[in-house]
């Protein structure tokens, strides 16, 4: 397995491009099964799980062809015919995303044999409201051996559905099918990411009828069928999050472009708490820290959207690491998100986790040790302390790193951070 090894202490300073949103990417990318025309996604970012998915899309059926470089990557999905119904364990299980085809293979060929999805180091995240929901739009659900056998041989049709609590995977995926169900479908409680609504806008563009988009009652009125569609996936706001922490960490001013500042309000807001400079620009943000002023400690909790996200709260706590004070952390999304906080603490971080709150006291210098990263957000984490250890990080199990993030290492080194891959066994 690659590791990434990162020597600390240095500034950062310069300008980092943002990537398009993974979240909101692989739900485009699904979208592209509804259609037997192209669909053309631009800023799509190559990660593993856009590839992943890809490889799943192509097994159904859908041609992908990738275009393009740097800034300008696009990828183009064409679903003439689809070809398979069938989404076999051994690709579905390396992404849960990879479940959400089981909806618009439903709306587009009324059958589908979909793995259930495999288990997450982060937290259960069953998906039950999918089942229901895909239930209440007409869909005969029948769970055997590990798979879901779904059949709607007349058809999906309009429903009323009020989720329990806000899901974004259940309100995607419900999305995703209620746009060729007959009648009007309405969704309650939807949640309301900024990726749902670039995936509501997109489907709109491809011909779909969708009211209340970017609020929680989504109305839908079902069509026979969709066109395909050119659009551009927005910035990654976890991403955008993550290099903001970076900067605010290091010191010195980083530049994020193409990005929008007002997707991570709730995170700037606590940054410029902690005294951290936050200046939005008309593609992004600017982000500048004094390292000679020490970061002030700030509480925080995370909520759906337009709360703090959970996506953002493992690098908030190592920038709270070396903060003046005490803040405390609630965890109130996912039941098991604190485990970067014992490979925190492994670099000299006083983290005491205790159910769902951290608390953290601030020391005033961290040091460079092995650090294992145990999921996505964890990983990207650990990385940021690497960056002002004293010494040398070595970061293990970086594949989860590659899930989310595009040429890390690349776009850290062109600001002054010394982070280079070992490969294999290096």
């Amino acid at each position: 397995m690659d590791r990434i090894a990162i020597q600390g202490r240095a500034r950062l300073n310069g300008s980092i491009p943002i990537s398009g949103a993974k979240n909101s990417a692989l739900k485009l990318m699904a979208a592209s099964i509804l259609t037997d025309q192209p669909l053309r996604l631009t800023n799509m970012p190559r990660l593993a799980d856009t590839k992943f998915l890809g490889r799943l899309l192509q097994a159904l059926g859908v041609e992908v062809t990738e275009n393009g470089h740097g800034g300008e990557q696009e990828t183009l999905f064409h679903a003439r015919e689809i070809t398979s119904t069938f989404a076999p364990y051994d690709l579905v299980r390396q992404m849960r995303a990879s479940f959400n085809v089981l909806g618009p293979l439903l709306a587009r060929t009324g059958h589908a044999k979909v793995s259930l999805p495999g288990g997450c180091t982060i937290g259960a995240r069953p998906v039950d409201l999918h089942l229901d929901a895909l239930s209440r739009l007409g869909a005969a659900i029948h769970l055997e051996e590990g798979y879901v056998s779904a059949v709607a041989p007349n058809g999906l049709r309009g429903a009323e559905i009020d989720f329990p609590f806000v899901s974004v995977g259940a309100t995607e995926h419900a999305l995703l099918a209620a746009v060729m169900a007959n009648g009007t479908t309405v969704l309650r409680r939807a949640a309301m990411e900024p990726e749902i609504g670039d995936l509501a806008r997109c489907l709109i563009a491809m011909g779909a009828k969708i009211e209340g988009v970017d609020t929680d009652v989504l109305t839908v009125t079902g069509v026979t069928s969709l066109n395909g569609a050119d659009w551009a996936v927005i910035p990654d706001r976890i991403e955008m999050g993550s290099f903001a922490v970076a900067a605010a960490m290091a010191g010195g001013e980083v530049r994020l472009t193409r990005a929008r500042a007002g997707l991570m309000t709730a995170l700037t807001d606590k940054m410029i708490q902690a005294g951290v400079e936050v200046s939005p620009t008309d593609d992004g943000v600017i982000v500048r820290r004094d390292p000679a002023v020490r970061l002030k400690a700030v509480d925080l909790e995370t909520e759906v959207y337009p709360g703090f996200a959970t996506d953002l709260q493992a690098q908030f706590m190592t920038l709270m690491t070396l903060a003046e004070g005490e803040s405390r952390i609630r965890e109130t999304i996912f039941e098991n998100r604190f485990m970067h906080a014992p490979e925190l603490g492994r670099l000299g971080a006083d983290i005491h986790v205790q159910a769902g709150e951290a608390v953290v006291r601030g020391v005033d210098h961290l040091v460079g040790a092995p650090v294992m990263a145990t999921d996505l957000r964890a990983s990207v984490s650990l990385v940021i302390a690497g960056l002002v250890a004293e010494g040398q990080t070595i970061v293990d199990r970086v594949y989860h790193l590659d899930r989310g993030f595009e040429r890390l290492e690349e776009k850290l080194t062109a600001c002054g951070a010394d982070v280079r891959r070992l490969k294999g066994d290096a």
